[in-house]
């Protein structure tokens, strides 16, 4: 079976459109979120030899997929071709054309054997057409986005980047996108024996931390914190939520307040909770401080990163929304109660939603590294806030299925308690002032658009 996919990108040269596939990071942020695929080993980049090994979970199997390079011809084509793995053979060879005088016209063609011949043809075929179809308009869609942010700071110099927090969710997506663009990350880790190139040591709640390597950061990104919403909120976990966040800031602002020669910015992770459950609409980032132990924590947090600021960092805190993402948060956990036709709205449904696309969050973040006049308090939200009744609604309908079971209140704070009360039941109606003032391009604007990539239904 051989299929062909293309795509056109009419403002982005060929050089640039394949040294981003060159770089680490690039098979990360080609893998849609919704595909269970974990990185086992690498050895090599994309020219001849070089080697990829992959998890592959599907449904309750997992399997080892092992893809081999070859075929390099630099700003021409690669290749990559099964060496072991699930399927009779694959062959996929990634073309690249130039497109007028400033674009480039992707062309992917995959030559596949379904193993079980004739019946894995007869079972597997329309399926496998369908899923590369998937992967094909998520991958065309975010290079698209990725290259545009990139290009509008093409100029700049690249910066060395320090990540806490890079193996989660958002850091993780950080750190292969600012690859990709040509920067260099350098990871905060807590395990010494996962040290080696472009990873240094911390032990906030040793206080301890690699001064020389963060020495040689431009910039610091801190998204250190366990999860808000993942559970009840125990005493313990309230400490665990607190401790996470504020000691692990001060730590490392303090440290980056002793050096003479260090990063000269600090973006610090806050969260819109800031706000507490405000009746409010349009909060802008005047809006005073709310009540509650989400508020409290997040004004703590915020407060943590003060030696930073003495010491003449550039400090920024932003204030994110509930971020949608199909491969964890709050939307992957929702994913299977709505397919299942489960979902409904929770409570009244009529407390608004502050969200932000994933994509989006990592190109604010991007965008405010780059812009020497954003500091301060910064809300990282979508310009549009919904009602959770309406958020519901539209989750419903990009999955098609009914949501017609509402989650009462009480059920809720019973089973959840304070978090459920704070995290699930009140809300805020958050405005992105600085970043709409500072010019900064939402490519996801409405939850729809958000939800219909992050998930794999968008509309040819």
């Amino acid at each position: 079976m051989i299929l062909r996919y293309q795509s056109s990108l009419e403002d982005q040269n060929l050089g640039v459109v394949f040294g981003w596939h060159c770089r680490a990071g690039a098979l990360e942020r080609l893998t849609p979120p919704w595909a269970r695929v974990g990185l086992i080993s690498r050895k090599g980049g994309i020219d001849d030899g070089g080697e990829v090994s992959l998890r592959v979970h599907k449904g309750p199997c997992s399997f080892r997929w092992v893809l081999r390079h070859r075929d390099y011809v630099k700003d021409t084509q690669f290749c990559d071709e099964q060496i072991s793995g699930p399927l009779g053979s694959w062959k996929h060879i990634h073309k690249f054309e130039p497109l007028g005088e400033q674009g480039t016209k992707l062309v992917d063609e995959i030559e596949v054997q379904l193993p079980f011949v004739p019946l894995g043809i007869a079972l597997g075929k329309g399926s496998i057409k369908r899923e590369l179809s998937r992967l094909f308009q998520f991958r065309y869609r975010r290079l698209f986005t990725d290259l545009e942010r990139h290009t509008q700071y093409s100029t700049f110099p690249r910066l060395t980047v320090a990540i806490t927090g890079s193996s989660g969710l958002i850091g993780s997506n950080l750190a292969n996108f600012l690859t990709t663009g040509g920067h260099k990350v350098i990871r905060l880790v807590r395990d010494r024996n996962a040290l080696g190139e472009g990873r240094i040591y911390w032990n906030p709640r040793e206080g301890e931390i690699d001064l020389e390597g963060l020495a040689s950061a431009d910039a610091v990104v801190n998204l250190a914190g366990v999860s808000i919403a993942d559970r009840r909120w125990t005493a313990a976990r309230k400490r665990s939520i607190r401790d996470s966040r504020i000691q692990s800031t001060s730590v490392l602002s303090s440290a980056l307040g002793r050096l003479r020669n260090g990063p000269k910015v600090l973006i610090s992770g806050s969260a819109v909770g800031y706000y507490g459950d405000s009746p409010q609409l349009h909060i802008e980032e005047s809006t005073r401080q709310g009540s509650g132990f989400l508020a409290e924590v997040c004004g703590d947090w915020e407060q943590a990163t003060e030696p930073a600021d003495r010491a003449g960092l550039r400090v920024a805190h932003i204030r994110t929304g509930v971020v949608l993402s199909g491969a964890g948060g709050a939307l992957h956990r929702m994913r299977l109660p709505f397919l299942m036709g489960l979902g409904g709205r929770l409570g009244s449904g009529e407390q608004f939603l502050s969200w932000i696309d994933i994509d989006d969050l990592v190109g604010a973040i991007h965008h405010i590294l780059m812009s020497s006049d954003l500091e301060g308090t910064i809300n990282v939200t979508a310009p549009y806030p919904v009602t959770n009744s309406t958020f519901t609604s539209t989750l419903g309908s990009v999955l098609r299925r009914p949501t017609m079971i509402p989650i009462p209140k009480y059920a809720i704070t019973t089973i959840f308690g304070e978090m459920g009360r704070e995290a699930l039941l009140e809300g805020q109606h958050v405005f992105p002032q600085k970043l709409t003032a500072s010019g900064f391009r939402f490519f996801y604007e409405k939850p729809e658009q958000s939800l219909r990539f992050q998930l794999g239904r968008m509309r040819k």
